[in-house]
């Protein structure tokens, strides 16, 4: 099992950050969060079966997601790619979006921030890879920022969520 933690900055500029290390190469980590196929055998959470609508690998370039949830309902999402070095940092902007990609307000509480800019670091050691992710809200009001900072837990849980499916993965593959 991969070592994790959380910290989280205690001020109105909350972020949420994760660090986890995972018994996998760079590399292999890597292509798990690049390449469409390995995104699909683990992006997501629990419970929810995840369709990969478009995953184009280049500055500006998206990645477009459908979850599905047990009773039916889907919650799309879209990252924009800002940075890549690979395999290094992958700097992303994502939200929430309808069936066609455009951007609505988060389905389960439209009080949150409309986007999110996250830095994901990969960064060998031994054979093995640690993780440091960290996501903070943009273009968002104070009321936003104060959902945001409300809800931080919860959206840390889900981030590690996600992390979880992709030790299962990494170990399988």
């Amino acid at each position: 099992m991969a070592a994790k933690s959380n910290a989280a900055a205690e001020s109105t500029e909350r972020e949420i950050v994760i660090s986890r290390v995972l018994d996998a190469p760079r590399e292999m980590v890597w292509k798990a969060f690049t390449e469409r196929e390995r995104m699909a055998r683990w992006w997501g959470m629990k419970g929810l079966t995840t369709r990969i609508v478009e995953l184009d690998l280049r500055p500006g370039g998206t990645f477009l997601y459908v979850m599905r949830m047990p009773d039916g309902r889907e919650m799309c999402g879209k990252w924009i790619y800002r940075e890549i070095v690979a395999p290094e940092l992958l700097v992303v902007v994502h939200f929430t979006t309808d069936d066609s990609g455009q951007p609505i307000p988060h389905p389960y509480d439209p009080s949150l921030p409309p986007e999110m800019l996250t830095t994901s670091r990969f960064i060998e050691r031994a054979g093995r890879t640690v993780l440091e992710l960290r996501s903070v809200p943009i273009n968002e009001t104070g009321a936003q920022r104060a959902a945001f900072n409300k809800l931080a837990d919860a959206m840390e849980e889900g981030f590690n969520n996600s992390l979880d499916l992709l030790d299962e993965y990494l170990a399988q593959a």
